[in-house]
Parts: C-alpha cells; sequence; structure tokens
C-alpha cells in the first residue's frame, strides 16, 4: 500500500519553489510594495541549495564526478552546508575551505554534515596561499578525482538561478514587479534572476547589495578593481576582495553598500517585525533597501522583490547574540540590549 504514502524521496526534492511573503511592517513608512523570497525554506535553509545541486548534476551528467569523487569548494558557509546536504544523499566526500569569519554556527554545521572543514584567516589576499580560495585549489590539486565547485568563477552559478529563482519570481509575481534586489557575494543568484527577468521585461530594475570593504559596487561604476576599497567587515555572505566572473556586471543596474551594524539591526528588527527569523546576510539586504527608499528609489506603484537568503539559526553567535553585538560596539543610546527579555525564576 506503500503507493498512498504522499513523501519525497529525500530532501534534495525540497529544493526551490520557496515562498514570497509580502513585508507588511518593516517598511511601512516608504512608498511601494515590497516582498520578500524566503529562501530559508529550501532544505539546507539557504539558496545556496539550489546552485549546489545544480552544479553537482551538470558534473554527473558531463561524467566529471563518479562514485568515490571528492567535492571541493570555498564558502563563507551557506554553500558549504548545501554541498555537504547534497553530498551526504549523492555518496560524494565534501572538504570545504571556510574563512574564518563565519560563525561558529555555520562551522559547527559543516562538521556535522560530514564535511571536513579547513578554517582560513578572513583578511588576507585572494591570492594568499592561506586564503580559503587558494587552500581550495590546493587541496584539489593533491586529491586525485576531486572535483573543484569554484562557485565565484563558475557560469553554472549563474545558470543555477537562470533556471530556478527567475522563473519562480516571474510566475509568483505574474511578471508584475518594477525591482528586483539581491545581496551580491559570488553574484551568482543576482545575475542568474536578473538575466531571466531581464529578458522577460527590460524595464525591471535590478539593486545589487554590496558591503562595505567590498570592491563590488566602484567595479560596477568604474569597471577598475581598487585593492584601497577592501578592508575587514563582519556581515558574511556578500561583497568581495577579487571580482567573481560569476557576476554579470552588465544585468545589474546598481549597487548600494551597507554597513556592518545597520545591517545587524535590521535582522533583528525583521524578526521583530515581520516573525522572519533570518540570517545577517537577510538583514543585509533589507538594509539596503531601507537606504534605496530613503534616497527615492520606489514610489507608490513599486513592486520590490527581494531575495532573502538564508536563516537566523546560523547566526546566533553573531547578531543574534547580545553578547557578541556588545563586543563589536553596536549598542548604543538608539539601539540597546533588552535585558527584560528573559527573566530567571528562582
Amino acid at each position: 500500500m506503500k503507493e498512498n504514502i504522499q513523501a519525497y524521496n529525500n530532501v534534495l526534492e525540497l529544493i526551490g519553489k520557496t515562498p514570497l511573503v509580502k513585508l507588511n511592517k518593516i517598511m511601512k513608512d516608504f512608498p511601494g510594495n515590497y516582498y520578500a523570497k524566503i529562501e530559508s525554506f529550501n532544505p539546507g535553509h539557504s539558496t545556496k541549495d539550489r546552485i549546489a545541486l545544480y552544479i553537482i548534476e551538470q558534473a554527473e551528467k558531463k561524467g566529471i564526478l563518479k562514485p568515490g569523487s571528492t567535492i571541493i569548494e570555498t564558502t563563507s558557509g551557506n554553500t558549504g552546508f548545501s554541498l555537504a546536504m547534497v553530498s551526504v544523499i549523492k555518496g560524494y566526500e565534501c572538504i570545504l575551505a571556510v574563512s574564518s569569519k563565519s560563525s561558529k554556527d555555520k562551522i559547527a554545521m559543516l562538521k556535522n554534515m560530514g564535511a571536513k572543514v579547513y578554517v582560513c584567516p578572513a583578511h588576507v589576499s585572494a591570492d594568499d596561499p592561506r586564503s580559503y580560495y587558494q587552500v581550495a585549489k590546493r587541496l584539489h590539486e593533491e586529491i586525485k578525482g576531486s572535483v573543484y565547485i569554484n562557485q565565484y568563477f563558475n557560469e553554472l552559478n549563474i545558470d543555477a538561478h537562470y533556471n530556478s529563482t527567475g522563473p519562480e519570481i516571474w510566475e509568483q509575481t505574474n511578471g508584475n514587479l518594477t525591482h528586483f534586489v539581491a545581496c551580491c557575494g559570488t553574484g551568482g543568484t543576482i545575475s542568474g534572476t536578473a538575466r531571466y527577468l531581464k529578458e522577460k521585461n527590460n524595464d525591471i530594475k535590478v539593486l545589487g547589495i554590496d558591503a562595505y570593504g567590498s570592491v563590488l559596487k566602484k567595479y560596477h561604476e568604474t569597471k577598475e578593481f581598487d585593492s584601497n576599497e577592501i578592508y575587514p567587515y563582519r556581515i558574511e555572505g556578500l561583497g568581495k576582495n577579487l571580482i567573481p566572473t560569476a557576476t554579470d556586471f552588465e544585468a545589474i543596474d546598481k549597487f548600494e553598500k551597507v554597513n556592518d551594524e545597520d545591517s545587524a539591526h535590521t535582522a533583528r528588527e525583521l524578526a521583530k517585525t515581520e516573525g522572519m527569523f533570518l540570517g545577517y546576510t537577510s538583514g543585509a539586504a533589507l538594509q539596503g533597501i531601507k537606504q534605496l527608499a530613503a534616497q527615492g528609489e520606489f514610489d507608490e506603484n513599486s513592486n520590490v522583490i527581494v531575495i532573502l537568503p538564508d536563516h537566523g539559526s546560523r547566526y546566533m553567535s553573531k547578531v543574534f547574540s547580545d553578547d557578541w553585538m556588545m563586543e563589536q560596539g553596536f549598542f548604543d543610546s538608539q539601539h540597546e540590549a533588552d535585558a527584560t527579555k528573559v527573566q530567571f525564576i528562582k
């Protein structure tokens, strides 16, 4: 009688088709309509599930990945988790080079998903042998039969979103969107989605969110790589100290930069206003939209779609920790830790 049981064969069948949810309170002071594409509904709790499955399945079709193969990747955490999850189901070994900027929660999750993790210093140049880019390359050269996903320079990163995220948003909005907003790290999410949406309607404006300390915004505006733009920042999952070829700068109309502190508070605000317990990168995306709205980017006829890429559970030791926020100097007279929320009964 098992034919009467409605069940998925494995968690990979749950990837994609994430919901679009209206933002009702956090943007109430600005004109326009705002909708969040909540990627934490993927089984790996982030948008990176899409590229992990797509790139691995393309490699399988081409015969590059075979039984017993090892998958290697550089990651700030989310792509690594997605790759580890897919590797568990498909039976591959998974080795990840992770930035030390990644939260302890993310690193613990990777380890517990069966991946071997190399934690590399965050604030070194991309060509430093200790950087997570170079460590991954070295491991790929040393391990016979390994496959290096190389998401920053892999066109399949863009294709994954062109074939899934873009069509989903177009269908969910019936084509009635005016703006598409996403954080830009590798650039795959914003680029692939933007390519699809602009093919449908070239008037849709694509807005990328970058971080202070990253080179992407200036490169978009000048086509020049300026190392003077680079300095340490805390937000994970957006911005870069190199230029990824997985970013289609021609598909992006404008970049807006956000800082660590505002993005952290907006992530917390998102939980308290919309009931969405999402990640630091999601806070950055919303902070960028707030700044753009304050600049007059949107009007009452705007329908703004934003990708909120990951879940808050990966930042319990960071933005959702009062101790961490205090250590960063993020609490002040405007934003104070609310100790009254927790009371201990003796």
